[in-house]
């Protein structure tokens, strides 16, 4: 027998090995299982490293502590809320809110996520708007400022609102910036120097302790939350740099969903960073001060829940909310997306609504920032006209929002996109909404921008060339990695 033989016996029995390991650590997703599988088919010995870099299972860890949460009565509010939900004594402020309670009920037990009804609420679709809002309330700041991004860039308006942080920082405003090694790839801490002499704090999550080489490269925190001096809010799917103002040639203008918030919802938002934070910081840990969970009477009508997910997380909650609320449907189902890779119980749920008459829209890009995941995207989008569900291509630059309205009744809006890696691989966070206001307010949106939008028709899917079914069809398969 020759060396070559002998090697090749050698790779088969690693990669037996190797796949077996796959198996046994992927055991609760076929599809994530069939698709490692096949990488370690078509690159062997390789393929692992890859999963041992992309594929790690984060959910027996926990990431996030913050020891003094205890002191601010979440857990006892939390206790208070599941009890008088299941024992029809809750108070609700209106009608709306209550109809929802199983939803709520759901997202309080399985995400500690608690409901305030006390929410004054705007939103913004244009770049231009919310950060001239942004750096307003930035500049108004008076004890400290919380602001964490999935991209920041050290572009134009990064720099203009470094500037604007950093004056705060001078003023004596605690400022802290958290952002994400991946997302903010070109960033380094010598972009932020003069904060940091200011007084300012920065973090990076999940940072790579050697050169090059990240073993949680693909666990990223996509959340974009801002909060002002414990009452001010904003969430959503706007990054910080020029091309969400519409410079970037490639994309055109920016079409996306941001909410700035002021009730109490924004203490959940605090306690979120915090938390986040915490898990970043080396030696800076943020401890309970009054300053950080002010008591304040908001005077908002909008019930209001924040929920965030993760790779560290049991159960899928922001996808499960998605679920509970295409489920509840009644009349409409409007769903805006960059990325539409749902896996099967999300896409079942939504084929039975547009099979039972429920008018289901789904409006996606013209254009992909990410190749597979777009051609991936038209995969399912076929389904889902097989169904009856009428898709919309936004045309008028690129449709960034991660939005969902239903019946104008209740929405979700914030950075959790309807794929596979927002479910179950990135840390995410959205509020749910009971507000028909708000909800009738963002439905309107959405009809609106049909009119900047083509309708994909099926006869023109169907026609679509060979090639780029091939495309769709490599892609889907390796849509439970992407």
């Amino acid at each position: 027998m020759d060396i070559l033989s002998i090697l090749l016996g050698i790779f088969l029995v690693l990669n037996i090995a190797f796949a077996c390991v796959v198996v046994f650590l992927e055991r609760r997703d076929a599809g994530a299982t069939w698709a490692w599988l096949m990488v370690l088919v078509f690159i062997p010995v390789l393929g692992f490293i890859m999963y041992l870099v992309f594929g790690q299972n984060l959910t027996r860890k926990r990431l996030f502590q913050w020891d003094e949460m205890k002191k601010i009565g979440i857990e006892e509010l939390i206790s208070r809320q599941v009890n008088e939900i299941k024992g029809d004594s809750f108070s609700f402020k209106d009608s709306t809110i209550g109809t929802n309670k199983e939803m709520i009920y759901m997202h309080l037990m399985n995400n500690e996520a608690v409901l305030t009804q006390d929410n004054d609420i705007t939103v913004y679709t244009h770049g231009e708007d919310k950060f001239d809002a942004l750096l307003k309330d930035i500049k108004a700041a008076k004890n400290h400022i919380h602001f964490q991004y999935y991209i920041l860039r050290r572009d134009a308006l990064g720099k203009r609102i470094l500037t604007a942080l950093t004056e705060k920082a001078r003023q004596g405003v605690k400022v802290r910036v958290l952002y994400d090694e991946m997302g903010s790839r070109t960033l380094n801490k010598r972009f932020f120097r003069e904060l940091i002499q200011a007084g300012g704090e920065v973090e990076v999550f999940f940072p790579s302790r050697i050169p090059y080489i990240n073993p949680r490269l693909n666990y990223r925190n996509h959340r974009k939350l801002v909060i002002i001096d414990g009452i001010i809010g904003y969430v959503g799917g706007f990054n910080v740099g020029d091309e969400y103002l519409g410079l970037n040639p490639r994309f055109g203008y920016w079409r996306d969903t941001h909410l700035r918030l002021e009730g109490s919802a924004v203490l959940a938002m605090q306690t979120r960073f915090i938390l986040d934070w915490n898990q970043a910081s080396a030696s800076r840990d943020i401890h309970l001060e009054h300053r950080y969970f002010p008591t304040a009477k908001f005077t908002g009508n909008a019930g209001v829940q924040i929920v965030t997910s993760g790779p560290d997380s049991e159960w899928e909650q922001i996808k499960n909310g998605y679920i509970k609320m295409i489920s509840s449907a009644k009349e409409s189902i409007y769903i805006q997306t960059p990325y539409f890779i749902p896996d099967a119980s999300l896409l079942d749920s939504l084929r039975i609504a547009a099979l039972s008459g429920i008018d289901v829209r789904i409006m996606i890009p013209n254009k992909p920032d990410h190749m597979f995941v777009y051609w991936a995207t038209f995969s399912y989008i076929g389904e889902m006209l097989k169904a009856g569900a009428r898709i919309y291509i936004y045309e008028n630059g690129f449709i960034h929002a991660k939005t969902i309205v239903v019946d104008s009744k209740i929405s979700s809006v914030g950075t959790a996109n309807i794929d596979v890696r927002s479910f179950r691989l990135n840390f995410e966070v959205n509020a749910f909404i009971y507000d028909i206001e708000l909800s009738r307010e963002l439905g309107s949106i959405f009809l609106k921008d049909i009119h900047l939008s083509r309708e994909l028709s099926t006869e023109e899917y169907l026609k679509r060339p060979l090639w780029i079914r091939f495309k769709e069809s490599i892609s889907r398969l390796l849509s439970p990695i992407l």
